[in-house]
């Protein structure tokens, strides 16, 4: 009982560091990305940080006192209005972000002059790669840097917006007033680098597919059954179904096929049955099961 516990411990503690270390060094990168490529070229891709370029341009004021007093009052307002629970995992963001920003700004100068390129796409994409990364290291865990993301649960809680919407609203209305700032072009690049940087943050909080999952439904399930165990070396469930028009009876197989097979498997079930029926989505973890292959038995 004993050991089981310290095993827990540990895998306690592994965690913890795991966790720990992919947060600080996700702020890191990212404070790193706004002294490398937003703040030089003055892209303003939301959240406080964005806005305090604009403020810089319009006053003057400069970037980081605006970015550590925003960012304080945020979180005063956030304990205020959105409680402990809501707040907790904003706190060690709030003040690490701000602090990585002055720390990093002697690094990315140093940086800039091995960095600069004739083509503004390639500072575009490099930063949006950068961001994506550093964000979705945060992310991942369930932490923020604060700043506009207690604008976004304000709202979610006070406008009954949605979390999606909220982002969309407030991020979106610094975008557009830097565009009347910067310029459409530079805005156009905003907008470039957040889909790029969205579609990276997915892929590190979901993982990148190396397999599908089939749900198939044919008259011939027997051969398919036999494809599946004898050519693919893979395992199978069968569901009992019902059709929601003809009420007839039947069954729906699911497997897991990876990547590199999928293309053959289709093939080779079209070719038992040209009417069959499947549905084919991807498959980012599977766990479990007797192990069959380099996949499991289901």
């Amino acid at each position: 009982m004993r050991k089981q516990e310290t095993e827990i411990n540990v895998n306690d503690r592994k965690t913890l560091l795991i966790t720990g270390l992919s947060f600080v060094s996700g702020v890191f990168l990212l404070a790193l990305c706004y002294n490398l490529f937003f703040l030089p070229n003055n892209l303003v891709v939301g959240g406080m940080s964005g806005l305090a370029i604009i403020m810089k341009e319009l006053t003057g004021l400069n970037t980081q006192i605006f970015i550590y007093v925003s960012s304080f009052l945020l979180l005063i307002v956030s304990f205020i209005f959105l409680g402990w629970n809501a707040t907790k995992k904003t706190v060690i963001g709030t003040f690490l972000y701000p602090i990585f920003i002055t720390f990093t700004k002697p690094i990315a100068d140093v940086i800039l002059p091995h960095i600069v390129f004739h083509e503004m796409i390639v500072t575009i994409i490099l930063a949006a790669l950068l961001y994506g990364f550093s964000s979705g290291l945060i992310y991942k865990f369930g932490y923020t840097t604060g700043g506009s993301d207690v604008l976004v649960k304000l709202g979610v809680k006070y406008l009954h917006l949605s979390e999606g919407k909220g982002v969309l609203l407030f991020n979106g209305i610094i975008i557009v007033t830097g565009g009347f700032v910067f310029g459409v072009e530079m805005a156009v690049y905003a907008i470039i680098i957040l889909v790029i940087g969205s579609l990276i943050v997915d892929k590190i909080l979901i993982g990148i597919s190396d397999s599908k999952k089939f749900m198939i439904y044919t008259k011939k399930s027997k051969k398919v059954k036999t494809i599946i165990e004898e050519e693919f070396k893979t395992g199978y469930t069968i569901f009992p179904t019902v059709g929601g028009y003809s009420h007839v009876n039947g069954d729906m197989i699911m497997c897991v096929i990876s990547n590199r097979d999928v293309n053959m498997f289709k093939d080779k079930i079209l070719e038992i049955d040209p009417h069959a029926f499947f549905v084919i989505s991807d498959c980012y973890e599977v766990q479990g099961g007797v192990k069959r292959s380099n996949l499991p038995f289901i």
